[in-house]
């Protein structure tokens, strides 16, 4: 039988899509992730040797970030993706087998790479793949589904940490981690792939990165599409991490806290499930949608109330949603033979933007409660929208 033109990019499509949802809910459906520390801590390490380990993968991940976008580039960026896990595997192994400081910090070293290895590689395997089919305009709905996908197996993985752990301690939680990782190396293969095999140019690594940094420097569409991501990403983020704080200080039991921060995570979920449709949004809109979602984030923090908690979760919402667009923006902008380097070069600006929140927050925490430093830290989406609103103007004169 043979099918019709129109047949044969709905089917690469679905493909595409089922295989990208599966790798996303796998590569974060990770029952470690809930109770590694207390692996750490049991194991008798410090509170300092723990932050020590935390540090330590945050650097491995800066490290190699825009590296790892670079070798994408110049090689299969589907290679990459299945590699990537493995490492992950490698490193919980390595955890389970030998707790010990050195085995975690080798550990958390291949986490980091491995993480480093995907970012910006499937982004570009992605987009270029739907182009490649004729449906690059569906990528915001493709990616918003895909985040949607990585929440819903966070989410079920806590829910099965206690009753894996209570069955069978660390080594249990960790067989089971490591065998999602395998799974996710495993669906990684049936990525397809039809870019031209970048290894014949010649090209190496370290020329890809020149060449796209010199594409940075050299188009302003382009650089303004590249830092709109980490103003987006980071602080939002950032704040995520404290959103268990905030809940408690609005006086809920110990055991309520879990529930609201799932509402706001609920409320994530629906953000990137809006992508698709949201990407009619032009810049006025993409403003406009900032601006909500800082006033909703204010006002919410501030009032240490549970209606206070749904306007935080319908901030990140928004804040979900901006960063899926900022990405989608960003990949319209760049051409396919750099287009990892310069989608890692982004996620590199969010790190680092995310550290330095992590700093203010520090800072700002010492004198004023948790629920005054996040608003005070929905000024910067407030000023990123008027800088948007203002580049559009610009724009608009003659």
């Amino acid at each position: 039988m043979t099918l019709s033109p129109a047949r044969v990019p709905a089917t690469g499509v679905r493909r595409l899509t089922t295989t990208l949802y599966g790798y996303a809910f796998l590569d974060d459906f990770v029952l470690l992730y809930p109770v590694y520390a207390l692996l750490f801590a049991d194991t008798g390490l410090s509170l300092w040797q723990i932050s020590s380990l935390f540090a330590l993968w945050s650097i491995t991940g800066v490290l190699l970030e825009v590296p790892s976008g670079a070798w994408a580039d110049a090689v299969s960026r589907r290679r990459l993706l299945w590699i990537g896990p493995l490492l992950t595997a490698a490193g919980f192994a390595l955890w389970v087998a030998l707790p010990s400081y050195g085995a975690f910090a080798v550990g958390f070293v291949l986490w980091g790479a491995g993480g480093a290895l995907g970012s910006g590689a499937l982004e570009a395997l992605v987009y270029d793949e739907l182009d490649r089919l004729g449906a690059a305009g569906r990528y915001a709905r493709v990616m918003g589904r895909a985040r949607a996908a990585r929440l819903t197996g966070t989410v079920a993985s806590l829910g099965l940490a206690g009753p894996v752990f209570a069955l069978g301690g660390y080594e249990a939680v960790g067989a089971a981690s490591i065998v999602a990782c395998v799974l996710t190396a495993l669906t990684a293969t049936r990525f397809p792939e039809h870019r031209v095999r970048p290894e014949a140019s010649g090209d190496s690594w370290a020329a890809t990165l020149r060449t796209g940094l010199a594409q940075v420097r050299g188009d302003r569409a382009v650089r303004g599409a590249l830092l709109l991501v980490p103003a987006v990403a980071a602080v939002w983020g950032a704040l995520d991490e404290y959103t268990p704080l905030l809940v408690r200080d609005i006086g809920v039991a110990e055991a309520t806290v879990p529930y609201l921060v799932m509402l706001i995570w609920a409320g994530v979920t629906v953000g990137s499930l809006l992508a698709g449709p949201a990407e009619r949004l032009g810049t006025a809109g993409f403003a406009a949608l900032l601006a909500g979602g800082a006033l909703a984030l204010a006002v919410g923090a501030a009032s240490h109330s549970l209606a206070g908690i749904a306007l935080v979760s319908l901030a990140f919402a928004g804040f979900q949603l901006a960063e899926v667009l900022a990405d989608v923006r960003l990949q319209h902008r760049i051409d396919e033979s750099r287009r990892a380097t310069l989608t890692s070069v982004a996620s590199l600006g969010t790190e680092l933007a995310t550290v330095a929140t992590f700093g203010v927050y520090a800072l700002l925490g010492a004198r004023l409660t948790h629920g005054t430093v996040f608003a005070v830290l929905a000024v910067p989406y407030l000023v990123t929208a008027l800088a948007l609103v203002r580049a559009r103007a610009a724009r608009a004169r003659p």
